[in-house]
């Protein structure tokens, strides 16, 4: 059982499996090198790797092999990493740094930057197919399906993109709280949603189970994004290796412009206690799934 004490340890050896596997999933024949390594640079340059992790926290929850979820793991973290590159451009958010380094735009510039961000999106769907492709013996042709409708819906128009475009539609507008949940709902909670889904295909999850993971989600998104707005007005700028104060600079509606900062971290932790009730209803409240909720809810970067 993991607990909150013995958490930290497990994640770091859960992030160190995850990021063993990333750059052997970027070898492919042909691509041009300045792509390879605006791709690698972005896909190596840390981050709390959260997707891929609970993709495998699903799986020991209900006693499958972690190994089968890795193709998908990955593919997740991919597209993850793409949505940066695209978000951190001129043209989106502007950002000169993400996670304490020059942004790919920076590095490469912008059209290199771009072509990284596709050429990671689209490999993860073809890593998925190949990966499991081979592996007909554990994982089925429908489950691998289902693994990539999943994945393309939550992280395409209906799912993260339509988020992020309601975002930048939001920008400088008085939204309300419902406008603001329906952002973070796809923009943040989507790719999350499809990591436990997705983790539950992989498992044989009922289908009660299935529709716990997806209320544990949809919860642990919105208090994913409501740490991050907490934490962009009080966090440290060295530890979040980005700049504070620059969602007030940018007039962009947030939980505490709404709501202000005590209320943002009581939702805050009303959402980690219903992310906790759905554990318990999917019979894997003593999974390493509870302690990662505490680690949203206190995170520090």
């Amino acid at each position: 059982m993991i607990t909150v004490d013995t958490f930290q340890a497990y994640l770091k050896e859960k992030i160190d499996f995850i990021e063993d596997n990333l750059v052997p999933a970027l070898e492919q024949q042909g691509v041009p090198s300045s792509l390879y390594e605006s791709m690698k640079y972005s896909l190596m340059a840390g981050g709390k790797r959260l997707r891929p992790m609970l993709v495998l926290a699903v799986l020991e929850a209900l006693d499958k092999p972690i190994e089968r979820g890795i193709p998908f793991a990955v593919a997740l973290e991919m597209i993850h990493t793409y949505s940066l590159i695209h978000d951190d451009l001129p043209a989106m958010d502007d950002d000169d740094l993400r996670r304490g380094k020059p942004t790919n735009h920076k590095v490469f510039g912008e059209a290199t930057a771009i072509l990284a961000g596709d050429a990671l999106l689209t490999r993860a769907f073809s890593y998925i197919a190949e990966q499991y492709g081979e592996r007909a013996d554990d994982v089925s042709a429908k489950t691998t399906v289902n693994l990539i409708a999943e994945l393309g819906k939550r992280a395409g128009a209906t799912g993260m993109v339509g988020g992020q475009m309601a975002d930048i539609e939001g920008e400088t507008k008085q939204l309300d709280l419902e406008q603001l949940e329906f952002i973070h709902r796809h923009k943040t909670g989507d790719l999350l949603i499809a990591a436990l889904r997705g983790g539950g295909y992989l498992a044989e999850a009922t289908e009660a189970q299935m529709d716990a993971l997806t209320r544990y989600g949809v919860c642990i998104g919105l208090a994913f994004q409501i740490k991050d707005d907490i934490l962009n007005v009080e966090g440290d700028a060295a530890e979040l290796g980005k700049a504070v104060g620059s969602d007030a600079d940018r007039q962009k509606a947030t939980y505490p412009s709404l709501l202000g900062l005590a209320k943002s971290k009581e939702r805050l932790v009303a959402l980690i206690d219903e992310a906790r009730a759905a554990l318990v209803d999917a019979g894997i409240e003593h999974s390493a799934l509870s302690p990662l909720a505490d680690y949203v809810r206190d995170r520090k970067k």
